[in-house]
């Protein structure tokens, strides 16, 4: 059993024990919360790159004490020439290979950006102490871990024959063993260049010629142009009012409007107990609602319908929840979004506090390894549909749905506390499910991220809209969910990757910080 750890000079939690690790070196050096970050997401784009890679995108919301929060948006857009002619003759994006790579990385400005944000915290830490970890993992090696393992081997046909990805990731033919060590010396070249010659060299720098010119020998429609147009932005987070809290999430393309749905209307249905009946089918009946909501207004900023916080107003939620049956379960034939991601908080001893999310969409994105320099490319445009009438057509500039949204919530007592998990479409269900053991009944942090989850749609590799549940679950309320309606798959492993790879940090009123790490990842919770 896995306990909730305390702390008083700051805290990291990562879904990979390297990268808590380096970031909490950073605070141990000096650094504030933001450079913590941008270590371990430097990090973990080495060690975990299963799940994310400097080619990804990525989201933030970093919170001072005594203000509001402030969010990044470091999604990339479509490419200029992305246009629904660019894939004329066929009848979907491809979900692999360079025509998969359609969109700017921006995760790396978001560092760059987040940085900014935090120049006037004081003296700052240079760019190749942020970065050393991340390049001495590359350079030197680290161990390959089960989940990459077993996602290389799980998707071998679609990745292995994709330009670049074999000699980057594969033992000649063969997929490497748990623990063998894998280097990345083109990688760690890369990491240098951009610890020497400034972030933005990926955008309008040597490295962005690189990494435009290969694009375009491939065949991915990104051109140099496309990333020195590119800037991540600050936006302004979207906030749900709860009883005892405010919960802050990014606002479209993002489906963070999702996970603020789900927490508001299920706070207004006054379930009694965790893991009870009313709490897993309040929450599961929320997620639908808050998820048909989600596929009418998320997209692209300026292609958004309607104001995402009106559906946040009190008199809105309030309406809807009543929509929810208490003891019925609704039909639902929505369709899932697979994902897959990492989700990391750090908390310095200032009080400061960051909720950061990290992705190249599905499991190495495209599956592109660029070969000068390294970096994997996202596949995260296939979100965007080629039917012209679609809510989410392809349109050069725009946006895609993203899957990506950390939480933070401030709550009345002075209690702060980031969290966020991995698992495109089981994102916000693992959210509400966590904040909801956490903040309504009184659980251990630990306990919230530890206990069975469930996930309404789609597993990675499945394509089915059932109830999925973990195991642990008391048997009794599996025949009662039944009973109400739910098409129910209890899942074999008791700790299932299926459920995302949660985790949270609270730092309370007195200073003190918990920490809670998932199970299911290859996690820790690294401490000062």
């Amino acid at each position: 059993m896995i306990h909730t750890l305390y702390a008083t000079d700051g805290m990291v939690v990562a879904p990979h024990h390297l990268a808590a690790q380096a970031g909490r070196d950073v605070l141990r050096d000096g650094g504030n919360a933001v450079e913590a970050m941008v270590a371990a997401a430097a990090t973990i784009a080495v060690v975990y790159p299963h799940m994310n890679a400097i080619g990804g995108d990525g989201f933030w919301l970093i919170h001072e004490p005594g203000r509001d929060p402030r969010a990044i948006d470091a999604c990339g857009p479509a490419a200029a020439l992305a246009s629904r002619d660019f894939y004329d003759g066929l009848a979907a994006i491809p979900e692999r290979g360079a025509k998969a790579a359609l969109t700017v990385a921006g995760t790396v400005d978001g560092w760059r950006l987040a940085l900014a944000m935090a120049a006037d915290w004081g003296p700052a830490l240079d760019l190749p102490r942020l970065l050393a970890a991340a390049i001495r993992h590359a350079r030197d090696g680290f161990a390959v871990t089960r989940g990459q393992r077993t996602l290389v081997r799980g998707k071998f046909e679609q990745l292995a024959t994709l330009p670049g990805f074999a000699e980057t990731y594969l033992a000649g033919a063969r997929v490497p063993e748990i623990g063998e060590r894998l280097r990345l010396p083109r990688l760690a070249a890369t990491l240098g260049a951009l610890a020497q010659r400034g972030l933005r060299d990926l955008y309008d720098g040597e490295l962005a010629r690189a990494v435009a010119g290969e694009l375009e020998r491939l065949g991915s429609p990104l051109r140099a142009s496309d990333l020195a147009a590119y800037q991540a932005t600050e936006v302004s987070p979207l906030q749900l009012r709860t009883r005892t809290a405010r919960v802050f999430n990014l606002p479209p393309p993002t489906q963070g409007l999702a996970t603020l749905l789900i927490i508001g209307l299920f706070e207004r249905l006054g379930a009694g107990r965790a893991e009870g009946f009313d709490h897993v089918h309040g929450l599961v009946e929320a997620t639908k609602l808050a998820f048909i909501d989600r596929d009418r207004v998320v997209s692209d900023p300026g292609r958004v319908p309607v104001d995402p916080r009106s559906l946040l107003a009190p008199a809105y939620l309030d309406d809807l929840a009543r929509h929810i049956s208490p003891a019925r379960a609704r039909p639902w034939p929505q369709d899932g979004a697979d994902g897959d991601t990492v989700w990391m908080g750090a908390i310095d001893r200032e009080g400061r506090a960051v909720s950061f999310i990290q992705s190249v969409y599905w499991e190495f994105g495209s599956g592109l390894v660029l070969r000068d320099t390294g970096i994997g490319w996202q596949n995260r445009g296939i979100a965007f549909s080629l039917d012209p009438d679609a809510f989410n057509t392809l349109e050069p500039g725009r946006k895609p749905f993203h899957t990506l949204n950390p939480s933070l919530a401030i709550f009345d007592d002075g209690r702060v506390m980031p969290f966020g998990t991995m698992g495109g479409e089981g994102q916000p269900q693992s959210q509400s499910a966590v904040f909801s053991r956490y903040a309504l009944f009184g659980q251990a942090l630990q306990q919230a991220v530890t206990a069975p989850r469930w996930l309404l749609g789609r597993t990675w590799g499945e394509d089915d809209t059932r109830l999925k549940l973990e195991p642990r679950f008391d048997p009794a309320l599996v025949d009662a969910l039944r009973a109400a309606g739910h098409q129910i798959d209890v899942l074999a492993e008791p700790f299932s990757n299926s459920m995302g790879h949660a985790g949270a940090l609270v730092r309370r009123a007195d200073g003190i910080i918990e920490g809670a790490v998932d199970p299911r990842s290859d996690g820790i919770v690294a401490a000062l």
